[in-house]
């Protein structure tokens, strides 16, 4: 197996337990932050996997990706800052 499908695989798996924190997480700032580390986690996918499979639209889509998720992060704590 390639080193690089091997590590996107070993990233999911982290996902998967960023997911069950999302779940569990007592406030809602934990959760954003394990949201935007989802969020990295999946950008460093992408990446990985157009190493791999010798694709550079991933990377573009990559990019985009992060940026749309930075700004959607920014909203979340935009919104939680209002509650209190």
């Amino acid at each position: 197996m390639d080193i690089w499908l091997l590590s996107s695989m070993i990233l999911m798996v982290w996902v998967g337990l960023a997911v069950i924190r999302v779940v569990i997480g007592p406030t809602a700032p934990d959760r954003v932050v394990v949201l935007d580390t989802i969020n990295i986690i999946v950008v460093s996918t992408m990446i990985l996997l157009s190493v791999a499979f010798k694709e550079a639209i991933l990377i573009d889509v990559a990019i985009v990706y992060a940026l749309l998720s930075f700004v959607g992060t920014l909203y979340i704590v935009k919104y939680l800052g209002r509650e209190k």
